[in-house]
């Protein structure tokens, strides 16, 4: 999965309506020998969540994790090319709910940037792994920040 460059889909009609696939990055640094997790708020309600986003054509998922950190969180870093797991969730559409299942990508921060896409819409803060998983709504998530150890994540 890690190298295969994505192809769009084309969808008609009521087919937008099934399970739809999304990237997402697990930004992370080490502090003091301890993982620090970077999480960023959700656009409507504010909830604590991974960057995350849809496909781009041409990009592997792995980019597309690492543009998402970018535009969502200001994060400038290395993606890893292996998917660390899968959550999935229910994104809440004027037009009705979408199922998504989402691809979870390591990605290790060099550096954020005050100036970036999403800066005026979102907050973005560092947690312990175990605060990271208490503070965001989806257990699937949870479990993996949990379980996560980036010393295993391979580039």
């Amino acid at each position: 999965m890690s190298t295969i460059k994505h192809r769009p889909i084309r969808l008609r009609g009521r087919q937008k309506r099934g399970l739809r696939t999304q990237f997402g990055a697990l930004c992370y640094r080490i502090r003091q020998d301890k993982v620090q997790i970077l999480l960023v708020t959700s656009r409507t309600r504010g909830r604590w969540i991974a960057p995350k986003g849809w496909p781009v054509p041409g990009a592997t998922p792995a980019e597309t994790a690492l543009q998402e950190a970018w535009e969502e969180a200001g994060v400038e870093g290395k993606a890893k090319g292996d998917c660390l797991g899968i959550y999935t969730y229910t994104k809440k559409r004027e037009d009705g709910d979408l199922p998504c299942v989402v691809a979870l990508f390591a990605v290790k921060v060099k550096r954020l940037h005050d100036d970036y896409p999403e800066s005026h819409q979102r907050k973005r803060k560092w947690f312990s792994r175990k605060k990271a998983a208490a503070a965001v709504d989806n257990p699937e998530l949870a479990q993996l920040i949990r379980n996560f150890a980036p010393r295993k994540a391979k580039s």
